[in-house]
C-alpha cells in the first residue's frame, strides 16, 4: 500500500501541491486527475524520491519512503513516465532487461533468472513477439507497452504510470488500460494512473482522486468524483454527466458550441433525451432493450 500523509512539494522551493493525503491498496487503480498544472505528474515524482517533499510523509508499506535507499525503492516502485527516452539501436528485449538494473550488484551482468524475468515479463505484456526489432521500428503502442514490460521486469509492488495513453489512438488507449487492469488484478500490485481522459479513468479506475490548484478537490469512487458541478469547478467546463448504456459508469457529454440547455439542473442528460441522441447502431441490441 502507499500512503500519503499530509505531503506538501514542488520545485525550487515553490510548493505545488498543498497537504496532499490519500491511499493505494494492493489489486486497486487509484486515478489521478486533474487540469493541466494541477499536479498529477509532480506527485508521482514525489513518491519516486525524484524531487524531495517540503513536508508530510508517503508510506510503502508502512515505511517512509526517506529510510529507503533508492536503489531498494526501484524494487518496491516502478515508474511508466508519460514520454519515455528510449535508445533506437537496442532490441525490445535489452530494453525490458534494464528493469533488473535495480536487482544487479556492482559490476554484476544479468544471469539466467535476470533474462527468465524478463522473458515473463514480455509475455505478460504480450511483447514477445517483437523481442527482436529495434526500438526505433516500433509503434507507439507498442513502445508503451514495451514500457510497462521494463516496469514489471523490475518486480514491483506498485507501479506509477504517468499519461501512459498520451498520444495513442482509441486502440491502443484501451490495449494499454486493460494490460494494466489485468496486471493488476493478477499479480495485486498497487497502480496510480494519472490520466487526463476522464472517461477512460472512469472506466478504468476503482477509485479517484481529483486535483485542483495543488490541493485535493475530491476522493472517492468515479460515481462519487465525476459529476458535472465537480467538473465545473476544476476544469471550468460546463458538462453533461450520464451513465454508460452499459456498465452505468458515469460518462462526460460536451456538446459544441457550448450550448447545455438540454441539461438538467444536476448537470445529468434525461435518459429519455439521451435515448433519441444515440444512434440503435450504437447502442446496440442489448442496450435497446435493457431501455425500453
Amino acid at each position: 500500500m502507499i500512503e500519503l500523509d499530509n505531503v506538501s512539494l514542488g520545485y525550487d522551493h515553490r510548493a505545488i501541491l498543498h497537504n496532499v493525503s490519500m491511499k493505494a491498496r494492493p489489486g486497486q487503480i487509484l486515478g489521478l486527475v486533474g487540469p493541466n498544472g494541477s499536479g498529477k505528474s509532480t506527485l508521482i515524482k514525489g513518491m519516486t524520491r525524484v524531487i524531495d517533499l517540503f513536508s508530510g510523509r508517503i508510506l510503502i508499506d508502512g515505511r517512509d519512503i526517506k529510510t529507503i535507499k533508492r536503489d531498494e525503492l526501484a524494487r518496491l516502485v516502478a515508474t511508466v513516465p508519460q514520454s519515455p527516452a528510449l535508445p533506437g539501436a537496442f532490441t525490445a528485449f535489452e530494453v525490458v532487461l534494464m528493469g533488473r538494473t535495480p536487482h544487479l550488484g556492482l559490476l554484476r551482468y544479468e544471469g539466467g533468472n535476470d533474462l527468465a524475468i524478463a522473458w515473463q515479463a514480455m509475455e505478460a505484456t504480450h511483447t514477445q513477439s517483437f523481442a527482436e526489432r529495434r526500438v526505433s521500428e516500433l509503434s507507439g503502442g507498442e513502445r508503451q507497452r514495451l514500457i510497462i514490460a521494463r516496469a514489471l521486469t523490475q518486480q514491483p509492488k506498485a507501479m506509477l504510470l504517468d499519461e501512459p495513453t498520451a498520444n495513442l489512438d482509441i486502440n491502443h488507449q484501451v490495449e494499454i488500460l486493460n494490460l494494466v487492469k489485468s496486471l493488476c488484478r493478477e499479480q495485486s500490485l498497487t497502480i496510480i494512473i494519472a490520466l487526463h481522459d476522464l472517461n477512460l479513468a472512469a472506466q478504468y479506475c476503482d477509485w479517484m482522486v481529483m486535483l485542483n490548484g495543488g490541493k485535493v478537490h475530491a476522493e472517492g469512487t468515479p460515481a462519487d468524483i465525476l459529476t458535472a458541478p465537480n467538473i465545473k469547478k476544476v476544469y471550468g467546463a460546463q458538462v453533461c454527466v450520464y451513465p454508460h448504456p452499459i456498465n452505468k459508469l458515469p460518462t462526460t457529454l460536451i456538446t459544441a458550441g457550448g450550448s447545455h440547455g438540454s441539461a438538467t439542473p444536476s448537470g445529468h442528460l434525461p435518459l429519455s433525451r439521451l435515448r433519441g441522441s444515440l444512434s440503435k447502431p450504437f447502442l446496440g441490441k442489448e442496450i435497446e432493450k435493457e431501455h425500453k
